[in-house]
């Protein structure tokens, strides 16, 4: 039996449900935060504060993810586009949270929501989420990692 699912992994799956269903539909996608079924469950405040920062800087967060990856942005699906500018928002701007946590919660979303074959999206991985954090350590992106550490208090710079 899992784990119940905490109020900050129900905003995240609220997070990347309004993405998804903005990327398809286009509409508002805090609207389609509010009335998603778990959102009275979640940490509404974190749900909407992802939702909103991803949005205003989608074109920037892109910028961060393209250079990781192996094929165009606009190829990936809009599960791992979601999934992809959800956890660059965080590590870019939500320091508070270990850049480990991130990394794992974003994987976590890229099981539960839309692999159903084992080569489908497989391009989503915690090396690609690495990816970003290595590349702020080294200065190539513009994420500031000095601060982030794991859950042993190693920095992302001690690596």
């Amino acid at each position: 039996m899992s784990a119940p699912k905490t109020a900050r992994r129900r905003s995240r799956e609220i997070a990347l449900q309004a993405l998804y269903a903005w990327q398809l539909a286009g509409g508002d996608a805090l609207d389609e935060v509010r009335r998603l079924e778990d959102y009275e469950r979640a940490d509404r405040e974190l749900a909407e504060g992802l939702v909103r920062g991803v949005l205003e800087s989608a074109a920037e967060l892109e910028g961060l993810i393209a250079p990781c990856l192996d094929r165009e942005f606009r190829r990936l699906s809009p599960v791992e586009r979601a999934i992809l500018l959800l956890a660059t928002f965080e590590l870019k701007r939500h320091q508070d949270a270990p850049y480990k946590v991130v990394i794992n919660e974003a994987i976590e979303l890229a099981k539960s929501y839309g692999y159903t074959t084992a080569n489908e999206g497989r391009m989503f991985s915690a090396g690609q989420s690495s990816d970003l954090v290595d590349a702020g350590a080294r200065g190539l992106i513009d994420i500031d990692v000095t601060g982030w550490m794991d859950y042993t208090g190693r920095t992302a710079l001690d690596k």
